[in-house]
């Protein structure tokens, strides 16, 4: 009773104090209740408590279910009778309410049941449940939504039991659906119980794949939930019912559809019956009829309509692209929801239409045709049935990006969801394109832009731009789906933007329009003639406002990337702009971002210059960005005072896209050596600064990618200022770019002294730095970038790596860090040890294979035990597919050795978390992979012990106690 007074107590604090930290600390003891033994005894005690207010009443039903869900092994076997009735008297107690009582305790009882095998409940589950609490019509309410919980249960993996028990519990519903069907059945003669027996009904319907179909489709349930359409109290709940009916009659394999025609013949009716109703909401919400109801009274109503018709859409699909007329009909629904005005509605709609579309389209849907030429006829048959239907929708969805006149008094909320909707539309047209083809798309969308446009020009103070770029907008949206080819609307198109009078967002879409055409301006032969006047187009976006800036700089360097022979002859103009535009005191709104893609422009179309013209160019490219960097290097130097990080980044980061973009290995080796002096008076003078670092690491990074073997020249200048460095500063960034150089140069044998000498002297130190989980934890990028290193020396010169004198240490410092929480740390770390055991195997394995079981053997059993505790909880659940693939590696690589090891890491798991059976199925998994057969079922075999272990936070922590790591570190090899 005193604990129960705690909880209330600690209850009235969390909802009513006024002090925070008294309501954290409350919150805190709360939680540390739940997890306690006593909750399962103080949260019954109070459920039963004639006098617990809603407070206690909901917090301690939520406890209890929980408790029931995850803690239930807590429990000895003998307590499930009295549990059981215990929440049986509740589900009594709460009949009549508060429903959030009733809802968790029934929550709880199936969590019960799928615990605790049928057999042990007399009969079964859902006979008990009936003997117990149906026959009683004063419970009958929770008697009902126990029923329709019962089956929400059967996929739930909140319930903490064994892999095997839910398939069990599973197959224990499938086997009762009858029965619970003929139950609700009886109900219906109940009209007050009618939305709850449906409720029940649908639940249900996820499991009666055994119900033959005509037994289904004269069911007095089907009946009862097609009536419920009539109903309005019941329209929510009969909707539900039939959405799961429809998915029934789709829930086998696509031959199977014939089958299910009774029951579709006996759907499809009633719903197409709503269109009337569906129409006459859609006439309102126009303001084209009188109103009647509002629409807010019917919103709910009307969407539940357009989700049967879309519902419908979505599973017969197929059976609609073959054109019947009958099928047509259900598409001319689905066409009204397209057009309702309420964005909510329509969008129910468009992943129907983008299904469609695959299924007209793609030659897979049509393998029920014998050869080529019936399936071409039969596409093109199709095609032309759906085609006018697709452009109707293409009418139907333009609308919708259209800036309405108040725009710009919108919230950065509405703005965004705006952005959203214009982005839905653009992916509708893509797909009307697919069945149009990209060419009859365009003429349809150009005509309103050609004719609004046209009329515009010249009339700069009096014009509506908002049609303008809305028509613009849905151009753009399709440009991938518009051959290069094309020659008569673009051109048109082309030669009215320069024209188009000044307004931000109309520019804006100007610019992203010019972006998506920029392979037709590439391609096109008039191209050339539009050229200069589009390149003023961009240049004015860059003047304008950032937003427009960006988009025009994406354009600009999309259009120099695709035309970059045809702008040579201009490379002097853009060299002007490009000054300008960085010098920083233009007119130019560029940001960082928008000045690197006017350097990626520019360094596209270099790439095109001949190699003599090229490295001119080049230095005109990277002289005004290195220039400001050389006199803030001169100006630290010279002062006493730091300067900003972001006063060597931004240069950097610009002399980064150079290296990244210009294509020309020597005469991008020819700059980098220019410049290095100067890289290397950073290197010096900011070591210390992990941000400056990285983006100069980042630098030479891409200059090695472009540059590769003629940048031999300049490496080891590079590499011992790389080795010098981390050795006193221990910045990440400098394994990675070894790592780079590693891939290009890898290989060489001219390298290897070096080279060997460069991994030994960095693995060596970070393996120093990296002695313990908690240092791992506290330096996972350098952990990440190491172990990133080391695989890549594996792969590209083992004999490097696997013969120093470093390996064995790297092993084991790979064993103490595997258990790191970080994502990418932890996935390189167990990509090494793949790495390691697939070339271990022939024909590579003959060589270092001696050398590697010199260390792996020794390290063997705790390696698996290290492993398969991150397996079974150690490790966040998403990396235990990974996890999987270095024990299916490792068991190949060890056999015989693994399955020892395995079974002896494995026999630690305590019998209260595995059965006997379990375990044997994990060794025998193991032994086949060690074998080597090719056993599909050893993954599911592991992710169940990863499921068994990780089931409740208890057995969690039991099994990571039992299989707590040795301390391995100090073995010696």
């Amino acid at each position: 009773m005193a604990y129960s007074q705690q909880v209330e107590a600690a209850l009235r604090a969390l909802y009513h104090h006024p002090d925070a930290p008294v309501r954290r600390d409350a919150n805190k003891w709360l939680q540390d209740f739940q997890r306690s033994m006593d909750a399962w005894q103080v949260s019954d005690t109070l459920l039963h408590h004639p006098d617990s207010n809603l407070e206690t009443l909901i917090f301690s039903s939520q406890t209890l279910k929980a408790k029931v869900q995850r803690d239930f092994e807590e429990l000895p076997p003998e307590a499930f009778v009295p549990l059981r009735e215990s929440l049986k008297n509740l589900l009594k107690k709460f009949c009549k309410g508060p429903n959030k009582v009733r809802t968790q305790i029934s929550i709880a009882m199936a969590a019960l049941a799928v615990h605790v095998p049928a057999q042990e409940w007399g009969g079964g589950h859902l006979n008990w449940l009936i003997n117990e609490l149906g026959t009683t019509p004063e419970y009958i309410h929770s008697f009902l939504e126990l029923v329709t919980v019962i089956p929400q249960e059967a996929y739930s993996y909140k319930i903490a039991a064994h892999p095997e028990r839910h398939r069990q519990f599973l197959k224990e519903l499938v086997a009762s659906v009858e029965v619970a069907f003929n139950l609700l059945d009886s109900f219906l003669a109940f009209e007050e119980l009618h939305e709850q027996v449906l409720d029940a009904f649908s639940s249900w319907l996820r499991l009666s794949n055994g119900i033959p179909v005509s037994t289904l489709a004269s069911h007095n349930l089907v009946q009862a939930s097609l009536a419920g359409l009539n109903s309005d109290k019941l329209f929510d709940a009969a909707v539900n019912a039939i959405c799961e009916l429809i998915h029934y009659t789709v829930s086998g394999s696509p031959d199977d559809i014939q089958t299910q025609m009774p029951l579709i013949q006996v759907l499809v009716p009633h719903v197409m019956g709503l269109r009337s109703r569906f129409g006459a909401s859609l006439k309102s919400a126009r303001g084209e009829a009188g109103m009647g109801k509002t629409i807010m009274e019917d919103e709910e109503i009307v969407k539940g309509m357009a989700r049967l018709f879309v519902e419908m859409g979505d599973a017969y699909a197929q059976m609609i692209a073959t054109g019947s007329q009958e099928s047509l009909m259900i598409v001319d629904a689905i066409l009204e929801v397209t057009s309702h005005p309420e964005y909510d509605i329509a969008a129910m709609s468009f992943n129907f239409w983008h299904t469609l579309q695959l299924i007209l389209t793609r030659r897979e849907y049509y393998g029920s045709f014998q050869n080529d030429a019936t399936i071409d006829a039969e596409k093109e048959r199709r095609l032309a049935i759906f085609r006018p239907i697709f452009e109707l929708l293409v009418s139907l969805v333009c609308f919708r990006v259209t800036y309405p006149q108040n725009y710009d008094q919108w919230s950065m909320e509405i703005l965004t969801d705006f952005k959203r909707t214009r982005y839905a539309v653009g992916d509708m047209l893509m797909d009307a394109a697919s069945v149009l083809g990209g060419e009859n798309i365009l003429k349809i969308l150009s005509n309103n832009f050609i004719q609004l446009a046209t009329r515009n020009v010249g009339n700069d103070a009096s014009w509506d731009w908002r049609p303008v770029e809305a028509s613009l907008y849905c151009i753009r949206a399709i440009s991938r789906a518009v051959s290069t080819s094309e020659g008569v609307v673009m051109p048109q198109v082309m030669d009215l933007l320069p024209k188009l009078p000044l307004q931000s967002q109309l520019l804006h879409t100007e610019c992203l329009t010019i972006a998506g055409y920029s392979k037709w301006l590439g391609s096109a032969p008039s191209a050339p003639s539009f050229l200069p006047s589009i390149i003023e187009v961009l240049i004015r976006g860059m003047t304008t406002a950032p937003d427009v800036s960006t988009a025009a700089s994406l354009a600009l360097r999309n259009v120099c990337n695709a035309c970059r022979d045809k702008l040579a002859s201009s490379l002097e103009g853009l060299f002007m702009i490009y000054h300008e535009a960085v010098s920083g005191q233009s007119n130019y709104k560029l940001s960082n971002d928008d000045a690197l893609q006017l350097i990626e422009a520019l360094s596209t179309v270099i790439t095109a210059l001949p190699a003599e013209h090229a490295k001119r160019a080049l230095e005109s490219l990277w002289m005004p960005v290195v220039t400001p960097l050389q006199q803030v290097i001169t100006q630290e130097a010279q002062s006493s005072q730091q300067m900003n990080a972001n006063q060597y980044t931004v240069p950097i980061d610009r002399i980064a896209n150079i290296f990244r973009f210009v294509n020309l290995p020597e005469v991008v080796t020819d700059a980098f050596q220019k410049m290095w002096p100067i890289f290397k008076e950073i290197f010096v003078q900011r070591a210390w600064d992990m941000i400056t670092m990285e983006r100069l690491c980042r630098a030479c990074k891409y200059a090695v990618r472009t540059c590769g073997k003629s940048m031999a020249i300049i490496m080891g200048n590079m590499l011992q200022e790389v080795q010098m460095q981390y050795t006193v500063h221990h910045q990440s960034c400098f394994l990675y770019l070894a790592s780079e150089v590693i891939k290009v140069f890898g290989s060489d044998p001219s390298c290897a002294n070096y080279l060997g000498g460069l991994i030994t002297e960095l693995f060596g130190q970070t393996v120093g730095l990296l002695k313990t989980i908690q240092e791992f934890t506290s330096r996972p990028d350098i952990a990440d970038d190491c172990f990133l290193l080391a695989s890549r020396c594996i792969r590209y010169c083992p004999h490097l790596l696997i013969s120093s004198s470093v390996f064995a240490s790297l092993v084991e410092c790979a064993m103490t860090g595997v258990t790191i929480q970080h994502r990418e740390a932890c996935q390189s770390i167990l990509t090494f040890f793949i790495d390691i055991f697939d070339i271990a195997m022939p024909p590579t394995g003959n060589q270092y294979r001696s050398v590697i079981d010199n260390v792996i053997l020794v390290r063997g059993a705790n390696l698996t035990r290290i492993l398969l505790a991150g397996l079974v909880g150690a490790l966040p659940e998403p990396r235990v597919e990974e996890v999987i693939s270095v024990l299916l590696s490792f068991a190949r690589t060890y056999g015989g050795e693994a399955i020892k090891w395995s079974q002896e890491a494995i026999n630690l798991i305590p019998s209260t978390t595995i059965t006997n059976e379990e375990r044997w199925s994990v060794l025998q998994s193991i032994s086949s992979a060690a074998s080597g057969e090719n056993n599909p079922g050893f993954t599911c075999s592991l992710e169940d012990l990863s499921d068994i272990c990780r089931r409740s936070k208890a057995t969690q922590d039991q099994v990571q106690e039992a299989l707590q790591l040795l301390s391995y570190c100090n073995h010696s090899p």
